[in-house]
């Protein structure tokens, strides 16, 4: 008799538990990895302690981040024993191995197939045709109505504070037919919101120049602008991340003004003053940035911009943090996020300039966040009395809560175009009608705090 289906430890399916930290980027090839473990027949438990294996995907970027990564290895170890470690940090594995020798294996970022060995070698699959079928979009780690869809690999970028190069190496293309697929299946599945990103969206194709790869009967280059315009033809919304400036993003804005793709821009700017910029060996020609967003929301009055900054960069003085933050007064970002220089193992940075002191950069952290904070503010102000697309990301339970806006009818959390899921505002949305998770809205707006908004459902 088969007895592949009892519950003795022999037949049991193989359990195992994931942690995944980082960027989104990192959160892919978690997705991978899972997907591949999934198909295999293995389950996910939701604590080491449930689990036969533990596998950890880390990042490696700044040594704040490698703290937190060997606690989580080292929160593995004592719950579970098994311990396969992956992701970025896994390019310096000497460091893991020195502080826990006892892991079972130590790969680096997408090395996806050394993963899945390492975990056929400490706990085989059992294999299972009724068990083992898997969705066709594979298993995803976001919600169900959008999802993260990666282009690249690497960055061919040298920036002098940044290791990525070093811990995933150069830029590695997708064909655009293979992300336009993997696009496809998202969609059938439900996902209404595709959001972009690689290390460098806007360089995407060029290490292959451009080529072009046949989806749907015609040929689609591996170019910035012909993938966005493709994308924009499956219906879904497409957010473009980690956008580079150079001179060719300027094209894609007339997709936005058509509404092909979202009116989105996430600019990684990191600074505005020339000497800073400089010794931080940024790509792309900034010296015009401020006309070319001015030129943008001509062309796209409903554009968003996002961007992060690094306060207290070796040998960043105060005049240049003044001229950062008038710079600010004069592009008016919409959304801006601010990291306080970290020193980063390896990095070019740390032996340009003397080191600003923490309690410096703590200082200008506070002034550019509180600076930031108004112009947030302001701009948001603007969109009250607006009728703004919003997808819900999360409904009320049973009892519901009440909002101001809505008369006590319960309310919903969701994002406009204009920002980005974890780190952009929300829109607290009243309904006279249950929302689902997933679905869009026409909410009149009624009233903006400094990153968030509220209003009413008018429409659908």
């Amino acid at each position: 008799m088969d007895n592949r289906h009892s519950t003795g430890d022999t037949a049991r399916v193989p359990r195992v538990s994931f942690v995944s930290l980082g960027c989104p980027k990192a959160l892919v090839d978690s997705e991978r990895i899972i997907t591949r473990l999934r198909a295999e027949g293995y389950e996910l438990a939701r604590s080491h302690a449930g689990a036969d294996l533990a596998v950890v995907n880390t990042c490696g970027f700044l040594d704040s981040a490698q703290a937190e990564s060997l606690a989580a290895i080292g929160q593995a170890l004592n719950e579970n024993g098994k311990v396969i470690v992956t992701g970025c940090m896994g390019a310096e594995p000497e460091k893991i191995s020195a502080r826990y020798p006892g892991v079972l294996a130590i790969t680096g970022p997408q090395q996806y197939e050394s993963v899945v060995a390492a975990v056929h070698r400490a706990l085989p699959p059992r294999h299972d045709p009724l068990l083992d079928l898997l969705p066709p979009e594979g298993i995803k780690l976001t919600p169900r109505h959008y999802a993260y869809l990666k282009i690249s690999e690497g960055c061919n970028n040298r920036c002098s504070f940044c290791i990525i190069p070093k811990l995933r190496g150069d830029l590695v293309s997708r064909p655009a037919a293979d992300v336009l697929r993997e696009a496809e299946r998202l969609i059938a599945a439900g996902v209404k919101e595709l959001l972009v990103i690689s290390q460098d969206t806007s360089a995407y194709g060029t290490d292959v120049k451009y080529a072009a790869s046949a989806w749907k009967g015609r040929e689609v280059r591996a170019k910035f602008l012909d993938l966005a315009r493709a994308l924009g033809e499956l219906g879904a919304w497409v957010r473009l991340h980690y956008v580079y400036p150079y001179p060719h993003v300027d094209e894609v804005i007339p997709l936005m003004a058509e509404g092909k793709v979202l009116p989105y821009l996430d600019v990684p700017f990191q600074h505005a003053a020339p000497a800073v910029l400089r010794r931080m060996k940024r790509p792309a020609a900034q010296e015009k940035t401020l006309q070319r967003i001015a030129r943008w929301r001509e062309i796209c009055p409903d554009l968003t911009i996002r961007s992060t900054f690094i306060v207290g960069f070796p040998g960043e003085s105060e005049e240049d943090f003044r001229l950062l933050l008038d710079w600010l007064d004069e592009a008016e970002l919409d959304r801006v996020g601010c990291f306080r220089y970290e020193p980063v193992a390896g990095a070019l940075a740390n032996e340009l300039a003397t080191a600003v002191p923490d309690a410096v950069k703590e200082e200008r952290w506070h002034r550019f966040m509180g600076h930031q904070r108004a112009i947030s503010a302001r701009r948001l102000r603007r969109r009250v009395g607006t009728r703004q697309q919003v997808i819900i990301d999360e409904v009320p339970g049973p009892r519901g809560e009440s909002d101001a806006a809505g008369a006590g009818a319960p309310t919903a959390t969701g994002r406009t175009r204009g920002d980005a899921p974890e780190i952009d505002g929300v829109v607290h949305v009243a309904s006279r009608r249950p929302l689902r998770q997933g679905e869009i809205a026409t909410v009149r707006i009624e009233r903006a705090g400094e990153y968030d908004l509220h209003g009413t459902v008018v429409g659908f």
